[in-house]
């Protein structure tokens, strides 16, 4: 059985996972899901309803950075796992702080309870602090970490890009377009058609 993964184009989790299921070679099913439409088939598959879900022979990965891992642990060309200690401790800041403020930056009208230029400038500190890691890399070369992060810093850019890019956030900046512009990110991002039971196997990478 060739793994499946249910993804959504636009999802940051979703995003992650197909870059290193992309990088890794791995092939897998995919399934394109539109959140408001979710098959049957994957509401009975994933545990929470949430994209990405990776469903292999015998188990279901419902976590984005699992789905990560595992492809890595299948193969690893680009050596992304060979990361130090300190790139766990960025990834969860990254899930954690920054993307709930991200989060109540994007959609205030979800969180009345919150200021949204106060959520904004939580969100900034953390980026602030990344930057200043940053050289061409959050380490010396591409890791796990530069790819788990770079979609949720993506998303926060584009919420008000002309904002984000008078920032003096320079090496920020000049990574974030390095991902954008490349090739990977082209080929995680092309579209494919909503999925349903009767269609035949799309597989990626």
């Amino acid at each position: 059985m060739i793994p499946i993964l249910y993804s959504f184009r636009r999802c940051p989790y979703a995003m992650r996972a197909r870059l290193a299921i992309s990088v890794s070679g791995q092939p897998v099913e995919l399934r394109e899901v539109v959140l408001r439409e979710k098959p049957q088939s994957f509401l009975a598959t994933s545990p929470s309803a949430t994209v990405p879900c990776l469903q292999t022979k015998t188990d279901v990965l419902d976590e984005s950075l699992d789905i990560m891992k595992w492809s890595l642990s299948h193969h690893d060309p680009e050596r992304w796992l060979d990361m130090p200690d300190a790139g766990h401790a960025w990834i969860a800041r990254a899930d954690g702080p920054f993307k709930s403020a991200l989060d109540r930056t994007k959609y205030a009208t979800r969180y009345p309870e919150h200021d949204p230029t106060e959520q904004r400038d939580k969100a900034a500190e953390f980026l602030t602090d990344l930057d200043q890691q940053i050289d061409a890399w959050i380490f010396e070369r591409p890791t796990l970490a530069d790819f788990a992060i770079f979609p949720f810093v993506r998303q926060f850019a584009f919420i008000d890009k002309p904002w984000f890019d008078t920032q003096p956030w320079p090496n920020l900046q000049k990574w974030l377009d390095t991902h954008l512009n490349s090739a990977l990110f082209s080929r995680i991002m092309h579209k494919y058609p909503q999925w349903h039971e009767t269609d035949p196997q799309t597989l990626f990478p």
